[in-house]
C-alpha cells in the first residue's frame, strides 16, 4: 500500500502555532509517528505540505499519476474555502481521509465548514496526531 499524507497552511508551525489547541508536538514530530507506524504495517508513506493551495491541488494530481492508493488530507484553513482541493480529489478518484487535529465543528462558525467531507471516506477531527494514524489504519483496511 502506498499512501500519501498531504497537509495543508500552517502546519509547518506546529508546536508555535496554538500550542493551546494544537499542542506542543512539531511537524518533524508528526511526520516521524506517522513513518514509524507506516513502517511498521509495511505501509510505504510520502509527505508533502504547503501553504499555496495550487501546491497541494498539484501534488493531489501527482498521486493519481504515482498510483497513490490513498491520501491522508489536513488542508488547514483551505478545508473551509477551497473548491480547486475539492474537484482535485473528485478528479483522482483516490480514497481519502480527511483529517483535524482539533475539533473543527467546536470551533468558530467558519472552521465547522468544509468542502471537502462530503466525498471523503471518513473524517477524523479532534484526535490529535493519532488522528493520522487512525486514517492510515482506515485507508489500509480498504
Amino acid at each position: 500500500m502506498k499512501i500519501l499524507v498531504l497537509n495543508g497552511p500552517n502546519l509547518n508551525m506546529l508546536g508555535i502555532r496554538e500550542p493551546d489547541i494544537y499542542g506542543k508536538r512539531t511537524y518533524a514530530d508528526l511526520i516521524s509517528m506517522i513513518r514509524e507506524h507506516c513502517d511498521s504495517k509495511g505501509i510505504e508513506v510520502s509527505f508533502k505540505q504547503s501553504n499555496h493551495e495550487g501546491d497541494l491541488v498539484d501534488y493531489i494530481q501527482q498521486a493519481y499519476f504515482e498510483r497513490y492508493d490513498g491520501i491522508v488530507i489536513n488542508p488547514g484553513a483551505y478545508t473551509h474555502t477551497s473548491v480547486a482541493i475539492l474537484d482535485a480529489l473528485k478528479a483522482v478518484a483516490i480514497p481519502f481521509v480527511e483529517v483535524h487535529i482539533s475539533d473543527i465543528d467546536e470551533r468558530e462558525g467558519f472552521r465547522q465548514i468544509s468542502y471537502i467531507s462530503n466525498i471523503a471516506e471518513t473524517t477524523i477531527k479532534g484526535h490529535g496526531f493519532e488522528g493520522y494514524i487512525e486514517a492510515v489504519d482506515f485507508l489500509s483496511s480498504l
